[in-house]
Parts: structure tokens; C-alpha cells; sequence
């Protein structure tokens, strides 16, 4: 699947309330479910639990379908961003990532 195709098939579940923009929606619940991510390796990392992968591959996903929902608010496709932010990446890091470009950076 590209990342076109996931997108399309992701907004069939989007809700089409247009009581508030849709950008609103998309961006709190990417807050969201990077929050119930970061949860599941704190509780990993700190409080003794097994680090749950399954559980961790439904949220990763949560935050995929609202990356979906928030790009497609802007009329824009998931390949556009993804294209976007690997020229972005390119600039910034044209040797590939360092340490000292990260700290001293320009872009």
C-alpha cells in the first residue's frame, strides 16, 4: 500500500461534523496519541512493564490515520509531506545526520 492509497482508505472513518475544522481535530488527536505512545514506553522505562509492542503498533497507527486526517484538512497528500519533509531533511543534513550540524543548525 502507498501512502496515498492508506490515506484514502484511512478518511472512510474520518468524521465529517464540520461543526469545527477538521485541522483542529487532526492536530489534537496527533497530540494525543503521541502522548498514549510516549505513555507506554514511560510505563516501560520507569515503572517496570514490558514494553507493549502490540499496544504500541495500535497507537503508532492512531497517529499515522490522524497524519492522514491533518493533511488532508490542508488538501494536501501524505506523499506531499512525506516528500516535503525529506528535502527538508536533505538540506539540513545533506552528509546524512551529525550531532554537531543538530546543535549548530542553520535550516
Amino acid at each position: 500500500m502507498n501512502p496515498n492509497e492508506y490515506q484514502k482508505l484511512a478518511l472512510r472513518t474520518a468524521n465529517k461534523d464540520p461543526e469545527y475544522p477538521r485541522i483542529i481535530n487532526g492536530v489534537l488527536g496527533l497530540a494525543g496519541e503521541a502522548g498514549e505512545c510516549a505513555d507506554i514506553v514511560k510505563k516501560h522505562l520507569f515503572q517496570g512493564h514490558e514494553l507493549n509492542k502490540e499496544k504500541l503498533l495500535d497507537e503508532i497507527g492512531d497517529v499515522l490515520w490522524y497524519c492522514a486526517y491533518s493533511a488532508d484538512a490542508l488538501g494536501l497528500r501524505l506523499e506531499d509531506i512525506m516528500r516535503h519533509n525529506i528535502d527538508k531533511l536533505a538540506k539540513r543534513y545533506p552528509e546524512g545526520f551529525a550531532a554537531d550540524k543538530s546543535i549548530n543548525r542553520k535550516i
